[in-house]
């Protein structure tokens, strides 16, 4: 709890997305994922991370729906109707919190998409902590395990993937900094697909902190079923407590073919879930996907 003298740390938790790509009748980030709504996953591994209050920016008729999902919500949540595209809405997240007279007391803001539900929380600490070092804008990353290939005209050639980053959420921000950014973006009329490009497109540098795949972002039915077992694994890990190894256990992953190249019927490689350290984030212990070597 915050006292009245601490600025809170606060995320704006992207929530209002129409998930064409998911299907079904309820949006993605209001499916269940072990026993909770996805986005209520999400709220608890940030605040689990830090973070003390929540601005959740859900789809016009959605309130109720979600409301109902974070009633059990670790940390105050507040809700915002969002806008048509994404920076549209995440606009709206941090116009409400400058205009609250509590939550504009926050120096450091967080963005992160509801569909990244199982970031681990020291990842979280890790972006908070650089803002409050002083950096801008800060991003988590993970490196590309996969061949990119670029398309030229009627070609394509492969880019050197050792120089890549994949991106992830929560994105921490000085709050002031990415406030003004969305507002002059807005005026420009501008479009970007994340919010530290946002802050790059007006000069201010990009700080990378270490990402993890449990941040995988849900996407299709497929991811949710990932995302799964992912949390079941994290779960066994957390009952193992610091320092014991765990069982080889396996885990089968329903349908289709995973995030690694995993086949269908495949089964979580245990060495994700075995190491020195029982933070309950597989990806901890090793950096990269055993399929992938």
């Amino acid at each position: 709890m915050v006292d009245e003298h601490t600025p809170p740390v606060v995320a704006v938790v992207v929530a209002a997305g129409l998930g064409t790509r998911f299907g079904g009748p309820v949006p993605k980030q209001g499916t269940s994922l072990t026993g909770k709504a996805v986005v209520a996953v999400a709220v608890g591994s940030l605040a689990a991370g830090g973070c003390d209050e929540v601005v959740v920016v859900v789809k016009e008729g959605m309130h109720n729906h979600l409301q109902l999902a974070l009633a059990a919500s670790p940390i105050p949540v507040h809700f915002v109707t969002g806008g048509d595209t994404r920076q549209d809405s995440v606009r709206n997240g941090l116009r409400y919190i400058a205009d609250d007279e509590h939550l504009g007391r926050a120096t450091t803001v967080l963005i992160h998409d509801a569909v990244r539900p199982l970031v681990p929380a020291y990842i979280v600490e890790d972006v908070i902590d650089a803002v409050e070092a002083g950096a801008v804008a800060v991003t988590p990353v993970v490196e590309v395990t996969d061949t990119i290939r670029q398309i030229d005209g009627e070609g394509s050639r492969v880019i050197d993937r050792s120089a890549l980053r994949a991106v992830q959420t929560p994105q921490g921000f000085d709050r002031v900094v990415i406030t003004e950014c969305h507002e002059q973006l807005s005026r420009d009329g501008g479009t970007v697909t994340d919010d530290i490009s946002c802050c790059e497109r007006y000069g201010h540098r990009a700080t990378l902190v270490e990402g993890s795949r449990m941040a995988l972002k849900i996407t299709e039915p497929v991811d949710l079923d990932i995302a799964e077992v992912l949390a079941k694994a994290a779960e066994s890990l957390r009952r193992a407590g610091p320092g014991r190894r765990l069982e080889p256990v396996t885990t089968p992953v329903v349908e289709s073919v995973g995030c690694c190249g995993l086949s269908p019927r495949a089964t979580l490689p245990t060495s994700w879930a075995m190491g020195a350290r029982n933070d309950g984030d597989p990806d901890r212990y090793r950096s990269r996907c055993p399929s992938a070597e």
